[in-house]
């Protein structure tokens, strides 16, 4: 057996949703697995997106070899837009997967630069001591892959996000044969998907959808909208299928869901008929039950086509008595508040909803594996080592559970969050230490600029106790007052005048008892302006405004 050391280094994705990103290390050559971002929590102000702080990387950048894509979700490949522009290594990923990226990377700048290489399952790719083989998984995308990375002391498997769907929508099948080929061979650990580790039994498979879309496209006697993850192909397929055979005309409505489509088609996932696609812009010129629109906004994002038609602000789409409108998405946690109130304001306009509430058949499957399929998979792999990734730590304590209860098929569990170390060699596997991870702040706009932690700091004291400014006009010759001070409040109740009056007198006060070289510097005067006021609102108000003076040269 060789001897050196091979090492797993979460930086995103290990006790969190989102900010997949896991680095693997074998002596001077660094390969990632994802680049992936995720959404912000409502506490974090203004703030856009949240990628991985890629510390680790940016130091070991002369041993960063490659970033592998398991497949095109956002917790994923969100991130790619941010590492690339630190670090420009080459980007391996499947045919669709990479229309994605560069989809996305255009629209950051980056395209021109970047180095796009692609996989196909079952066709190995060496990248230093590495020999990656992708292998065909199921998932709620199309062209998704597992990792099986042959290192020097022996293989690790990273299944991705999957579930085990025997009859997928594009036929194109879960590879269990070389999983289990693997699992003959020997495998040295098991990095697996802990998403839905928390329900029993099977996921169904996507073609279950079918019915209840069929069922509703049977009965809705007016206009039908469906509104499902932009990403979600085979949905979309069967959503233009279904509109074919109950002769609707289809309207993609939102750019993800154009983007979506427009990719699926060219690469041939979807087969849209001769005449069946109209232009949002002709909805108008059909019977309301000859038209079927596919609309995004799923998740009640405020500026999203969905939310816009349902409180009748977008041009195009009209939603009125009697239409129907399918949600064939699940509500990701944190999001239920925005969900809920375009529901609400759908039902406003005497819409039928249709939701997923857990009825059967669904109107929604997952895309993640649940306990059985979870189980398949360990049982096929045999590992050594078996590590949950992707999940809260909940997630991941869970799954670990359910793997110590597969006596004989796996060896040894280990339990690792984002920074930790797992160090493996020839005599066996350990935690050595951490690196630094945590989140970047991406701010909206410009998708560029880091938020930093007192920027965010800043806005939730905005955003608790508001803004005061002292406006002081001093002649910049005589240092002298020239107009009594003027207080200026934004998001701060200040109660009664008497208040203010009294703020305005401790700044008078302050200027009073300061010499001709302080109200001179500007920097000194603000700063004792600031502090007398700050005393003066906390003893009177028990808030803590922010306080900002501003000097007036005359």
């Amino acid at each position: 057996m060789p001897t050196g050391k091979l090492h797993l280094v979460p930086l995103g994705g290990l006790g969190e949703f989102g900010m997949n990103c896991m680095a693997v290390r074998w002596g001077d050559d660094i390969i990632v697995i994802d680049a992936g971002l995720m959404f912000p929590e409502s506490e974090l102000l203004g703030v856009d997106i949240v990628v991985p702080d890629i510390s680790y990387l940016t130091e070991n950048r002369n041993k960063v070899r490659a970033i592998l894509l398991t497949h095109g979700h956002e917790d994923h490949i969100g991130g790619l837009p941010w590492i690339l522009s630190e670090l420009n290594v080459p980007v391996f990923g499947t045919e669709f997967t990479l229309a994605y990226v560069e989809d996305k990377l255009e629209e950051h700048g980056l395209l021109e630069d970047a180095e796009l290489n692609e996989l196909t399952p079952g066709e190995s790719v060496k990248i230093g001591p590495f020999t990656i083989t992708p292998i065909r998984v199921t998932h709620s995308l199309v062209d998704c892959v597992a990792f099986a990375i042959h290192t020097p002391l022996g293989v690790i498997i990273h299944t991705g996000d999957f579930k085990v769907d025997a009859t997928p929508t594009d036929n194109k099948l879960f590879d269990l044969h070389a999983f289990a080929e693997y699992g003959k061979a020997g495998v040295l650990a098991l990095l697996q998907d802990s998403t839905n580790v928390e329900r029993k039994g099977y996921t169904p498979s996507e073609r279950s959808v079918r019915r209840k879309l069929d069922e509703v496209f049977a009965r809705t006697e007016q206009r039908l909208f469906i509104s499902c993850f932009s990403s979600s192909i085979h949905r979309i397929k069967l959503a233009v299928d279904l509109a074919w055979e109950h002769g609707r005309k289809i309207a993609f409505v939102g750019r993800s869901m154009n983007n979506s489509a427009e990719i699926a088609e060219d690469l041939g996932y979807i087969d849209i008929p001769e005449g069946l696609l109209i232009h949002p812009g002709e909805m108008k010129n059909f019977a309301p039950n000859k038209v079927c629109v596919l609309i995004s906004g799923t998740q009640g994002e405020p500026m999203s086509a969905l939310s816009r038609a349902a409180v009748d602000n977008h041009k195009h789409a009209k939603i009125e008595k009697g239409d129907t409108v399918v949600l064939s998405s699940r509500i990701i946690p944190g999001n239920e508040k925005p969900i809920y109130r375009v529901i609400d304001h759908l039902f406003r306009r005497e819409a039928h909803v249709i939701y997923d509430d857990g009825s059967y058949p669904p109107v929604h499957v997952s895309g993640h594996a649940s306990q059985e399929e979870l189980r398949l998979i360990i049982n096929l792999v045999k590992p050594q080592y078996f590590i949950p990734v992707h999940g809260e730590y909940r997630q991941l304590k869970l799954h670990a559970e359910l793997a110590a209860t597969m006596h004989g098929a796996v060896g040894n569990i280990i339990l690792i969050e984002s920074g930790d170390v797992l160090e493996f060699d020839e005599l066996g596997a350990r935690k050595v230490g951490k690196v630094t991870v945590g989140r970047v702040c991406i701010d909206s706009g410009s998708r560029t600029d880091v938020v930093e932690d007192l920027i965010i700091k800043d806005r939730r004291h905005l955003s608790a106790d508001g803004i005061v400014l002292p406006i002081i006009a001093i002649n910049k010759l005589s240092g002298r007052v020239e107009i009594s001070p003027e207080i200026v409040t934004r998001g701060f109740n200040a109660g009664d005048d008497g208040l203010m009056e009294g703020a305005r007198q401790v700044v008078v006060q302050t200027l009073e008892h300061s010499n001709e070289e302080e109200k001179a510097d500007y920097g000194v005067i603000k700063e004792k302006i600031r502090a007398d006021l700050k005393r003066y609102i906390s003893k009177e108000t028990q808030k803590r405004p922010l306080i900002m003076p501003v000097i007036l040269e005359i």
